[in-house]
């Protein structure tokens, strides 16, 4: 039984599995269930109706398909008003899969923001003493934020650090400073009940203290 991922960038290929799987296995202790090979899309595709529903469609063909979740970044547009109309267009096609939308407001490298004390030191040379932004969902170009705390010429790459960061960011952290972050948990929560998953207190009482 998976959750297929449908994604925007090249980094969330390798990156949303690696983060899927440590909500699912590590803190929902849902062991029997893994995650599809990420379809990828682009940010255009993810805003027209009949290419939400081709992506879905795609989705419900690969094998043992038990949910679908569209994930992608939200730039400047209204989260919840984006996320209400994808997810209409891709429930109408799900049929009796479940199926939902989480956007990422503004980037998905938001939620390494959020937790950038976790990430200090170790292989990207962040200072010891860095910390998050206050509102890191204000920040419209998050991977530039996010490469200002690396040191000079060691640039941010999605395709080689995303999934490397998405495996240690304090997720916890990440819960209690950033909305969209929330809805992530709480969508990996409720497909899992969909699906008729027992699961422990989600999300865990101790990310929200």
């Amino acid at each position: 039984m998976k959750l297929y991922p449908i994604v925007e960038g090249h980094g969330e290929v390798a990156a949303v599995p690696v983060l899927l799987r440590r909500l699912l296995w590590d803190h929902a202790q849902c062991y029997g269930m893994d995650v599809g090979a990420p379809i990828r899309q682009t940010c255009s595709q993810f805003r027209r109706e009949e290419e939400v529903h081709r992506m879905v469609k795609l989705a419900l063909l690969q094998p043992d398909c038990a949910a679908v979740l569209l994930l992608f970044d939200g730039e400047d547009d209204c989260p919840l008003e984006l996320a209400a109309k994808v997810r209409g267009w891709a429930q109408a096609v799900a049929g009796n899969t479940p199926c939902e939308v989480v956007i990422a407001y503004r980037e998905y490298e938001t939620w390494f923001l959020a937790s950038l004390e976790s990430l200090r030191g170790g292989r990207w040379g962040i200072a010891d003493d860095a910390s998050a932004p206050d509102n890191p969902e204000a920040k419209r170009d998050a991977k530039g934020a996010l490469e200002e705390f690396l040191p000079p010429r060691r640039g941010y790459s999605p395709t080689v650090d995303q999934a490397d960061m998405s495996a240690v960011f304090d997720v916890a952290l990440a819960h209690r400073r950033n909305r969209s972050f929330r809805k992530l948990v709480k969508t990996v929560g409720d497909l899992l009940g969909q699906l008729g998953q027992p699961i422990p207190a989600w999300p865990p009482v101790e990310w929200q203290t």
